[in-house]
């Protein structure tokens, strides 16, 4: 029997329960995966909660990326080969060691690319990806405020931001991870709960403001933000991590400088396959060639996913965690 992680209510990372299952063979266009590392993500958190909806309702396995070795293949499948190792960017249901998978949401992975790195990194490299290509294209000519720049998202969002010829500012939450974002290619960082990032930003970039912000932080740091952007500047809010951003006076924006506001979501950006196969193919590259380093912050065992859960809420950790099965 197989084993995966659900939750049957809404609620804290109590609500996590392992459960033997049969995962059954895969049926036309999919595939069974053995899966060997899952990635964990603050659209875990959203899921467990209920701030967003879980796919199919409850109960629910959650999870959204991962990498493992094909176990068998269904019907009508091409380009794939029982024992060649694959991975997944985003298909709900990945806490489990064994799994069906549709061929469409897999990417064969090279050997330079480990499975834990794969998993660690394939749904926050995509969401950075499109973040810094695809949202606001970033160049060398930008100077761009990154918060939360040692965590998941942000410690790939800074290194791809600094490869981009960008100078990068970044925040962090705590003291000790100011270095890490330093080594993450930040100009500057700010601990933002000891210091005013707004003034700091406004004397690093002498009263102008930052071309584009990216905050996946949400309620904490949304107003600040706006605040450090310049005339015409881009506020990207991709996240929520310290809860939902309060509604405001959309005037707000032409008061302060006649600001853009997106909240651009993942999904939107890899609605196909080929757009999915770009945003991927792009990630590999810039880590296969070293300009990105993924980060593991922490592994637990998949049957420890709760605490892993409390781990990411606490917002102690840097870089990525991981389940292994």
């Amino acid at each position: 029997m197989a084993r995966r992680v659900r939750i049957h209510e809404l609620g804290g990372p109590e609500v996590l329960r392992v459960e033997n299952y049969d995962p059954g063979q895969p049926g036309a266009g999919d595939v069974l995966v053995r899966q060997t590392a899952i990635g964990v993500n603050f659209i875990d958190i959203y899921t467990r909660t209920g701030f967003y909806p879980a796919p199919g309702g409850l109960p629910a396995t959650l999870g959204i990326e991962a990498a493992g070795v094909v176990e068998a293949l269904g019907s009508g499948i091409n380009g794939l080969r029982v024992g060649q190792r694959v991975g997944y960017a985003v298909s709900p249901g990945a806490y489990t060691d064994l799994r069906t998978v549709s061929a469409s949401a897999l990417f064969a992975l090279p050997d330079e690319i480990s499975d834990e790195t794969a998993a660690a990194m394939l749904n926050k490299g995509v969401t950075a990806r499109y973040l810094v290509r695809q949202t606001y294209r970033v160049g060398p000519r930008d100077t761009i405020l990154i918060h939360a720049a040692a965590g998941g998202v942000g410690s790939i969002l800074s290194q791809w931001a600094k490869h981009l010829g960008a100078k990068v500012i970044g925040t962090v939450g705590s003291l000790e991870k100011v270095a890490i974002a330093a080594a993450n290619g930040c100009d500057h960082v700010i601990p933002y709960n000891d210091e005013d990032f707004v003034a700091r930003v406004r004397d690093i970039t002498k009263g102008y403001g930052v071309d584009v912000v990216y905050d996946g932080v949400g309620k904490a740091t949304f107003g600040g933000s706006l605040d450090c952007l310049r005339p015409r500047g881009t506020m990207v809010s991709y996240g929520n991590a310290s809860g939902a951003i309060e509604p405001f006076d959309v005037a707000l924006l032409a008061k302060k400088g006649s600001l853009y506001l997106t909240r651009p979501m993942l999904a939107t950006h890899i609605a196909t396959r080929e757009a999915l196969a770009e945003n991927v193919d792009d990630l590999m590259a810039v880590v296969g060639a070293g300009a990105v380093n993924v980060e593991i912050g922490a592994r637990f065992a998949l049957k420890e996913a709760a605490e892993a859960h409390r781990a990411l809420e606490s917002r102690a950790t840097s870089g990525s965690i991981i389940l292994i099965p």
